[in-house]
């Protein structure tokens, strides 16, 4: 990326500040985004394949990768806004439906909380816009998770600062997730370089769920984050609503490749009961034993 172009980049980046930071509040103050340091012209892990260690990185470490940068812009407030500039340097409009959705929007703070999984939608200019608050202040990672038409999926990242007093949360391993009444249970060991399955299963009061409403076409959504510098995965399970073999619970199945050693942060995605509800884990490849939320 040549210095106009980053140029450019930050400039918008700060336009940022009278988007989504007028709703934040005064506790909280303005978000600011800047691209990532790191550049790769190789696509990133994703959803869709297996990425090889040797020649590409994880998804996410960068803001431009094989021709296209995530590039944020001015917005109305409590709304964050962005395009996906082409390889030509022009907003790209052009992509494939995924699991629903043209676009899948990731944003978590640094220390993995407050995850959020959305979906912007696009003007015709390549303008993307979707709702957005971060309530907390801290440094936060946003994911753009897409598919450009006729090609690899990619997922390019970049930060948003939201000024205001950060206290950091830390993760004990755990394999038991209580959510909105649920408890929900992961069962795998993540071994780095190999494909390592996963399965979690899904009860309620104590019974299991053989119910389990479709959500972008599955049963389940998994998003795995790196521990330190958010390499990312998004990892789609084992068949699908409809296919005449895959059960609506209480066990999905993901077929999960992490690309190093270390602790990752799990978000499982479900519907249930008409709402979608959000699972967490804490695993570590070198996990023996599970803990509990």
């Amino acid at each position: 990326m040549n210095t106009a172009t980053r140029l450019a980049t930050y400039a918008a980046a700060l336009a940022v500040v009278a988007g989504i930071g007028a709703t934040i509040g005064s506790a909280v103050g303005p978000l600011r985004t800047t691209p990532a340091a790191a550049e790769s012209h190789s696509a990133g892990a994703h959803s869709h394949g297996s990425s090889s260690a040797v020649t590409q990185l994880p998804g996410g470490l960068a803001s431009h990768s094989s021709g296209y940068t995530f590039e944020p812009v001015a917005a109305a407030p409590g709304t964050f806004a962005f395009r996906i500039l082409g390889p030509n340097g022009a907003p790209h409009t052009a992509f494939d439906i995924e699991h629903d959705k043209l676009m899948h929007l990731i944003v978590v703070r640094r220390d993995t909380t407050g995850f959020q999984h959305v979906h912007p939608q696009m003007a015709p200019d390549g303008t993307w816009t979707v709702p957005l608050t971060l309530p907390a202040g801290g440094s936060y990672r946003a994911f753009a998770d897409f598919v450009p038409a006729g090609r690899l999926g990619l997922t390019l990242g970049v930060d948003l600062a939201v000024p205001g007093d950060f206290q950091p949360v830390t993760h004990q391993p755990s394999r038991v997730s209580e959510v909105d009444g649920y408890q929900v249970s992961l069962d795998g060991t993540l071994t780095p370089g190999r494909v390592s399955p996963l399965t979690v299963t899904v009860r309620k009061d104590g019974r299991a769920v053989t119910d389990l409403q479709p959500y972008l076409a599955a049963y389940g959504h998994l998003v795995a984050l790196r521990e330190g510098d958010l390499a990312y995965l998004h990892v789609h399970p084992d068949g699908a609503p409809g296919d005449g073999h895959t059960l609506p619970g209480p066990s999905i199945r993901f077929d999960t490749e992490v690309p190093t050693t270390g602790s990752y942060r799990l978000f499982l995605d479900f519907s249930h009961g008409g709402a979608v509800h959000t699972a967490t884990f804490t695993v570590s490849t070198t996990e023996t034993e599970g803990g509990t939320r």
